[in-house]
């Protein structure tokens, strides 16, 4: 074993022009989350322990996708989903369509020991979490001014906002103000930059784990589900490596991308990096998203195929990195 990894994510297909006040903002945000994380590993807590701890952080911000400053459905609310997995024993939970949770990262870790179930949504994962009196909150406490105008503006171009974090003033100046030739399932859309966020830890005892959560797409459908929660598309860990995913939710459930990380490496004998790049390239059917994995062995890898992915790392060895862009 190499000593403990960790990697963190704020999403990918970051806008080009995203302001540099912004930027540096991300930095320090996925620097604190790091920071924390690499406190609780130096304190010997379990990975699984340490998912949860850093997304759980990152789902109290507003900055990113998750939690509060959640994305907006179509009628302006909140269905928040998250899940988390614990490699050595590659056991799951996950949620879908929270309004009034305040962590769902810690709802989907409850599902995963205290229930009989791997995954709950809607009124009964809400009922889950009052039976275990997890901390509950109105939906108004998820929703930023921010957030509703870009709804505003979504509903205006009467399609679905990737990156609501663009500023509605300048749009010409931005790729939101622009035509876009990305499509989703055959449908154009203006913007591409979800900004999901996830997890990756690998412990000094080898043990691997993944944890991902978000507020999905910016006008979607009510009642749709990405692929955050879904185990093997969006999050995966096993006793060889932790993947968490962000991007396209869509091409990521068609690639089971989180799984296929962990599958090339188990079956073709890949590195950990080898592996990420393989399944950017081979598995994304056009898809546009990025990955963090962490491997038993204390390393650390990330990919993507978009202009940038908010993204974090460390090691045990000192090593320590923070960027947007390739």
């Amino acid at each position: 074993m190499g000593g403990w990894a960790i990697a963190v994510h704020g999403g990918a297909g970051v806008d080009p022009n995203l302001p540099l006040e912004r930027q540096e903002q991300a930095k320090q945000l996925l620097t604190r989350c790091l920071n924390l994380g690499i406190s609780a590993l130096r304190s010997n807590l379990p990975a699984i322990d340490v998912v949860e701890l850093v997304v759980r952080e990152l789902e109290t911000d507003p900055f990113f996708n998750s939690g509060r400053g959640s994305a907006l459905t179509e009628k302006g609310t909140v269905e928040m989903e998250a899940s988390i997995m614990d490699g050595p024993k590659r056991r799951c939970g996950a949620v879908s369509g929270l309004t009034t949770v305040k962590n769902p990262i810690s709802l989907a870790r409850l599902v995963m020991e205290k229930s009989p179930h791997s995954y709950l949504a809607f009124s009964g994962a809400e009922d889950f979490a009052r039976q275990q009196g997890v901390e509950v909150v109105d939906n108004e406490y998820f929703i930023t001014k921010e957030n509703v105008g870009m709804l505003k503006l979504a509903k205006e171009a009467k399609t679905i906002l990737f990156d609501y974090r663009i500023p509605t003033a300048g749009l010409e100046t931005c790729s939101a103000g622009v035509d876009s030739p990305i499509v989703m399932n055959g449908l154009p859309i203006s913007v591409y930059a979800p900004e999901t966020v996830g997890c990756v830890v690998v412990d000094s005892q080898g043990r691997c784990a993944a944890a991902t959560s978000t507020g999905g797409l910016m006008n979607k459908m009510t009642g749709r589900i990405g692929d955050s929660p879904l185990i093997g598309a969006g999050t995966y860990a096993c006793d060889l490596c932790g993947v968490s995913c962000t991007g396209e939710g869509e091409a990521i459930i068609r690639g089971t991308l989180a799984r296929e990380v962990a599958a090339v490496m188990e079956y073709k004998g890949l590195g950990l990096q080898e592996a990420v790049d393989f399944v950017i390239k081979q598995r994304l059917d056009e898809g546009q998203a990025g990955l963090i994995a962490v491997s038993r062995n204390g390393e650390v890898a990330c990919g993507f195929n978009t202009t940038g992915m908010f993204r974090g790392c460390a090691t045990e060895d000192g090593f320590m990195e923070v960027g947007i862009w390739e």
